[in-house]
């Protein structure tokens, strides 16, 4: 769902960046006075293993794939507006670094995929909780149903930007975008799921309490190792189209995309190393330490609660 340059008129881009700005600030400002010195590692962890996981594209139907999401997952353990804090630094790294979505179309990438995401979770996690009393099967069936909106109201938001930006028919964007979508959003269904019913059954203090939650070295090393696992895994995924890619091929929009100006580690493989699988690991593993180097560094210069 990384929209790239060129897809999205400048007006549309224009807009979208100044809506995810705006709302960024405000996420910024929540976050720093909820005083909570643990939160902002948690978020590296978080944000590392999201970023990791994004890299296991899983094959659906119709030759496409998709890949997690994970806005769901970190809206449950550390609320909406770090979650919104998680998510942008997720792509905004996928985008400076991996040149996974465009520049001009960042804003709008943040926009679905930080802030209507996040705010989907928070929405339906929130009723399924409250209606179930914070019982096992709120929380399970929230996580679930959660999961698979947010996949599909981001897709219908990417769909309107594309009709809005003269690049594609509405009736035809954003229809051909939610039925690929209601596809993959089945895959974050079930991962979302299995995440959620493994952290009830580890660590469910993490359900109840999203402030003074404590995160012992254990939890460090087991969120590394997990992201490590991930990226390893990486090469095993499919190499079909994400579901964007796929409606643009459909849809004839595809040579829209306009290159970017500058390649760092482009399509994640690190360059200068010949082997194929080797490089998109070691370009992985520098992606999740960029990632929790960001965090650690804001954690470092937050200013600290008095004991």
């Amino acid at each position: 769902m990384h929209i790239p340059d060129g897809f999205l008129s400048i007006l549309v881009a224009a807009l979208f960046w100044i809506l995810s700005i705006l709302i960024v600030i405000i996420a910024i400002r929540n976050v720093s006075r909820e005083q909570d010195e643990s939160k902002l590692p948690i978020m590296g962890i978080l944000a590392a293993s999201i970023f990791a996981g994004q890299m296991l594209n899983f094959a659906v139907a119709g030759g496409t794939s998709g890949h997690l999401l994970g806005a769901t997952i970190a809206t449950i353990i550390v609320g909406p507006w770090a979650a919104v804090l998680v998510m942008t630094c997720v792509v905004a790294i996928q985008a400076l670094i991996f040149q996974d979505g465009g520049l001009l179309a960042m804003g709008a990438n943040i926009f679905n995929m930080a802030v209507i995401a996040v705010s989907v979770t928070t929405l339906i996690y929130s009723f399924f909780t409250k209606i179930s009393r914070g019982n096992r099967w709120g929380h399970l069936t929230g996580a679930t149903v959660a999961a698979w909106l947010s996949i599909e109201v981001a897709s219908l938001a990417a769909g309107l930007q594309l009709a809005l930006s003269g690049t594609s028919p509405a009736n035809i964007a954003i229809p051909a975008m939610a039925v690929i979508h209601a596809i993959i959003g089945v895959g974050e269904a079930l991962i979302t799921l299995g995440a959620i019913t493994f952290i009830l059954s580890t660590r469910p203090d993490l359900m109840t309490s999203q402030n003074g939650v404590r995160f012992r070295s254990r939890f460090w090393i087991v969120g590394l190792l997990l992201a490590f696992i991930l990226v390893v895994l990486s090469p095993l995924v499919s190499t079909h189209p994400d579901g964007l890619e796929w409606v643009a091929e459909q849809q004839g929009f595809i040579n829209l995309a306009r290159p970017v100006s500058f390649r760092l580690i482009p399509d994640y493989i690190l360059p200068g190393v010949d082997n194929t699988t080797l490089a998109t690991i070691l370009a992985g593993l520098a992606g999740t330490l960029i990632i929790i180097s960001v965090f650690l560094i804001l954690n470092r210069i937050h200013p600290k609660t008095g004991k």
